[in-house]
């Protein structure tokens, strides 16, 4: 999708938090470099490792606050007792000169987005069992006892979404995770079986489990 005359392609990825959204993002562009990462806006704190400007712009209340009053933001939404925005611009700019883009952002951002980029390619990631999550999130050792609690009724809000996206993935083995990505990315035959219809039956048992 990089022909002249081209648009390139949105992507919007959401999960709920320690389904291993960032890390599959992260392999699935190191594999495909024609694939760009949209550099979100927070006011949450760096985490290790975490860069200026790559993996976010990490910026004070205040600051956020005059680009949401501006109209800078696409999207933006609180999580977690964060702010989080994706500027227009640079997702417009990406589309036009045919380069395919990825937001990486949560499930009330992906629907906002579908708003005004109706063709955008929606992917919603999940873990096998909401067990599983908790003991992601318990090893990421990121987490007090109290956030990991409140990440987990996160992640039941967010899954009670996930029949609003065109495909669902589910990271139980994380290369198989990476290569199901892939396909959808790459538009390969065998993602038509990631579609959201298609996997209702795998994913109705986490649903179910959370009612």
């Amino acid at each position: 999708m990089t022909e002249k005359n081209h648009k390139g392609r949105l992507f919007i990825v959401t999960a709920p938090s320690g389904a291993g959204k960032t890390s599959l993002i992260k392999a699935l562009v190191e594999l495909c470099p024609q694939f760009k990462i949209s550099t979100s806006h927070t006011t949450r704190k760096p985490r290790q490792g975490e860069k200026e400007g790559v993996d976010y712009y990490f910026v004070d209340n205040d600051t956020f606050d005059n680009l949401k009053k501006s109209g800078e933001f696409l999207e933006n939404a609180e999580c977690h007792g964060a702010k989080y925005g994706t500027a227009m611009t640079p997702v417009e700019e990406s589309i036009k000169a045919g380069k395919d883009i990825i937001l990486e952002i949560d499930y009330q951002g992906a629907i906002n987005v579908k708003k005004v980029f109706a063709d955008a390619i929606s992917l919603f990631i999940i873990p096998p069992t909401i067990d599983d999550l908790k003991k992601r999130l318990e090893g990421r050792g990121q987490n007090s006892e109290a956030e990991i609690k409140g990440r987990l009724l996160a992640a039941e809000e967010e899954i009670s979404h996930l029949e609003k996206f065109d495909y669902v993935i589910i990271n139980e083995k994380f290369d198989q995770a990476l290569c199901d990505l892939k396909s959808v990315f790459n538009d390969s035959p065998e993602s038509i079986n990631l579609e959201t219809s298609k996997q209702k039956r795998i994913f109705q048992s986490l649903i179910d489990s959370i009612k």
